[in-house]
């Protein structure tokens, strides 16, 4: 299904409207959409890298836009799921929940930020806890410009090489992102103690 996915992003990002396609799937990706931009961004910019940096900011913005949208399915939903909790005996769940992400949100945003794990999780969790806005911004828009100017920056600078390897080993460089996540937020729970 990943392959599917893949393939079908590629041919749009080969697409006379390309940038259209580059931020609608920047913007739903932040909120429902299954596959990463950077399978669009990365074509174009081998295809045109004297536009890599105005890609790189096209995925930004979107994404960035698109993580307001999963941040209000998050803030709004959380009453629906308030009440279910108390429904169930758990009326302290979300409040602990919100304690937690308060303390450690942050880190959370600008880690899931940056790999291709779905921002979406993010974005919606965020508006659950009823997460600083600000903060979730700026989180937002630092994350997601480095991850999208790096790769821009990468495959401007290195090119093909770089295109080859991912498509290769696409389960493995995303499965080792999400086990690196993991990792490091094991061992962010163990400074906690």
């Amino acid at each position: 299904m990943l392959r599917r996915l893949y393939d079908r992003l590629m041919a749009l990002a080969a697409s006379r409207n390309a940038p259209l396609w580059l931020a609608l799937v920047s913007f739903a990706e932040s909120s429902f959409f299954p596959a990463p931009p950077d399978l669009m961004l990365a074509p174009m910019v081998l295809a045109r890298p004297d536009r890599a940096w105005r890609n790189a900011a096209i995925c930004t913005a979107a994404s960035v836009l698109g993580g307001v949208l999963g941040y209000a399915i998050g803030y709004f939903a959380a009453p629906l799921g308030q009440s279910l909790l108390t429904l169930l005996g758990q009326s302290n769940a979300i409040a602990s929940f919100q304690a937690w992400y308060a303390k450690w949100g942050v880190w959370l945003i600008l880690i899931k930020g940056l790999t291709p794990i779905p921002y979406k999780l993010v974005t919606i969790t965020s508006g659950v806890a009823h997460f600083n806005f600000a903060v979730f911004i700026a989180a937002s828009v630092a994350t997601r410009g480095a991850r999208f100017f790096l790769v821009a920056g990468l495959l401007k600078a290195y090119g093909p090489p770089i295109q080859a390897f991912v498509e290769k080993r696409l389960t493995l460089v995303t499965s080792l992102v999400a086990v690196a996540i993991v990792v490091l937020l094991v061992g962010l729970k163990f400074l906690e103690h």
